[in-house]
């Protein structure tokens, strides 16, 4: 058996996957006022940002800072936001369909009326968050926790956090 040469695996290894580091680019551009639906904004800092009415549907924000933003009325559909920070930020009418927010954390956030179906929000730390009004189900809910600080629609349940 043929050695594969060493140089070209590390090429390979280097080159031949797609690109997950951040597209620098795409979080200036959106700072600054554009929406970037499909973007590459893997752990941006957006926090304190006033963002309303933005396109970021199946954007990758993984590990983003969106703490005491304002995002009222945007689209995340499809996004993802795992492991975001997304404290105390207000998402008032936001939509979060299909995305995944897997152990992010909501703590004190404002998701009045903002929709969440089929959104995976396993791990997600929601206390004192308000989802009064939110679309959510209770199967949602299943592997969140939050306090009893923590607004929910009539007849939904959050385990405490420990």
């Amino acid at each position: 058996m043929k050695a594969f040469p060493i140089g070209l695996l590390m090429i390979a290894l280097c080159f031949g996957g797609p690109a997950m580091a951040q597209n620098t680019r795409h979080i200036e551009n959106a700072a600054g006022g554009a929406s970037c639906a499909g973007c590459n904004l893997f752990q941006a800092d957006f926090s304190f940002k006033d963002m309303p009415k933005r396109d970021f549907s199946g954007t990758r924000l993984r590990q983003s800072n969106l703490s005491l933003s304002t995002m009222n009325g945007s689209n995340f559909s499809g996004a993802d936001l795992s492991v975001s920070n997304m404290f105390g930020a207000r998402f008032t009418g936001s939509n979060f369909r299909n995305a995944n927010l897997q152990d992010a954390v909501m703590v004190g956030g404002y998701f009045g009326g903002a929709d969440f179906t089929g959104a995976n929000l396993s791990g997600a730390l929601i206390s004192g968050a308000n989802f009064q009004t939110a679309r959510i189900a209770q199967s949602q809910l299943t592997n969140v926790c939050g306090d009893e600080f923590t607004l929910l629609p009539a007849g939904l349940t959050v385990a405490r956090c420990r």
